[in-house]
């Protein structure tokens, strides 16, 4: 198999993985919008946070294969994980609510998507 090939076969990995990562994305957002705290940390609950720990694992594991496979492909870090990270964590008293994070983030996702489809 030529480089060439092994490249082509790498990106479309790349590709596939960075789908599968939306995907999860978009449906622990949704989770979160319905209610659920905890995928964005803000109250450093360890319960909320146990319970977001497979769906950021997840999360993590796939973004860091996009990222070697990115890497190998001369292409800059994967931009939403980065994100994605940057949102978590505690944030001030007049912060919007998880909830309404999520929610805001899904609406972008979806203009995103509009956007790249027209």
């Amino acid at each position: 198999m030529s480089k060439a090939d092994r490249l082509d076969r790498l990106d479309a990995l790349r590709s596939d993985l960075e789908t599968e990562y939306r995907a999860a994305l978009l449906d622990a957002l949704r989770v979160t919008a319905a209610g659920k705290w905890g995928l964005f940390d803000h109250n450093a609950d360890r319960r909320a946070r146990a319970a977001v720990a497979p769906t950021i694992e997840n999360l993590k594991e796939t973004a860091d294969a996009i990222d070697r496979a990115r890497e190998t492909l001369a292409m800059p870090p994967f931009e939403l994980h980065q994100q994605f990270l940057a949102a978590r964590g505690p944030v001030g008293p007049q912060a919007v609510g998880e909830p309404k994070q999520a929610q805001a983030w899904l609406d972008l996702l979806a203009i995103e998507d509009d956007e790249q489809a027209g």
